[in-house]
This record gives structure tokens, sequence and C-alpha cells, in this order.
């Protein structure tokens, strides 16, 4: 290879960039046309669908006389929502969120019978703290197995004089 340098070709025969710009014309033509075909679609879309609708409704089946003609199902209003079956759609988040969470504070705020007849009751969740605190958590000796447990007269009666 020699360092001779490259002779410089006739860049002006090639037309070194282009002088002539796009036409700001020829967009807003393009533009127009765009915008003018999206607003045929959109009525040929519409007559289609109205014409659908049309036919089906004269192909429907004639109803008994009997029978009392029921509103358009398709048309869901606000006294229908309950007519769903669950689950439901949301209604307003944020409403159905706060009234969730206050419920929840309520149950871990309160006391409140969970079964009368057995006497189960549900206490506030500070409270269930402190007396897992004062007593500890119930633990079951290493190396008993659970065939050994008592049987149900037996453990009620254990219950009986514990609760005298």
């Amino acid at each position: 290879m020699t360092n001779q340098p490259v002779p410089n070709h006739d860049a002006g025969a090639h037309g070194s960039f282009e002088h002539q710009d796009l036409s700001p014309k020829g967009i807003f033509y393009f533009l127009i046309g765009l915008s003018l075909l999206i607003v045929v679609i959109y009525f040929i879309v519409y007559g289609i669908y109205g014409y659908l609708d049309k036919v089906n409704k004269e192909n429907q089946a004639t109803m008994s006389p009997m029978v009392a003609p029921q509103a358009d199902t398709r048309a869901v209003g606000p006294s229908n929502i309950k007519a769903f079956p669950e689950p439901r759609l949301e209604e307003n988040e944020r409403t159905e969120l706060r009234k969730f969470i206050e419920d929840e504070d309520t149950k871990l705020a309160t006391y409140n019978w969970v079964d009368k007849d057995k006497g189960i009751v549900q206490i506030p969740i500070d409270r269930a703290m402190d007396l897992v605190v004062q007593r500890g958590l119930p633990v079951r000796p290493q190396g008993q197995q659970q065939a050994q447990q008592a049987t149900p007269q037996e453990s009620q009666q254990k219950a009986g004089s514990s609760a005298q």
C-alpha cells in the first residue's frame, strides 16, 4: 500500500446533499386524506353495526302472548347491580376499601362473641398480645407423641378443673 492521497472524486456530479426539502403541502394533503378516510371508515362501521342490530331484532323468535316482554338486559343501571352474582365489580374502590379496613380495625379492637354456646370470645389484639406476654405460648414437651393425647372426656375434666 502506498500513502498517496486518494483523488477527490467529483462530489457535484452526485449531488453531495439534497437541495430541495419535502413539500409541506404533501404532508398536509396526506393528513387531510387520512382524517377523511378515518371518518368514512367510522360511518361504514357504524352503518354495519346498525344494520346487524336491525336484522337481529327482526329475526328474534316471537314470544308467546302470555309472556310479558322483558326490558333490554344489555342496559345495566345502578339499581340492577345487586342482581348480578358475586363477585361483582367495584363501584367505588376508595370507599369500599376504606369500609373494609374500618371493619377489620373494628374486629381487631373490640370484644365480641364468636360462639356464645361454647364460650369463645374475640378479644382486642392488644389485650391478646398482653396475655401472651403474661402466660407465654403453649408449648408441647419434646418427645411426646400425638397418640398419647388425652381422651375428650379427660380433656373436658381438666378444662373444668382449671376453670375453677
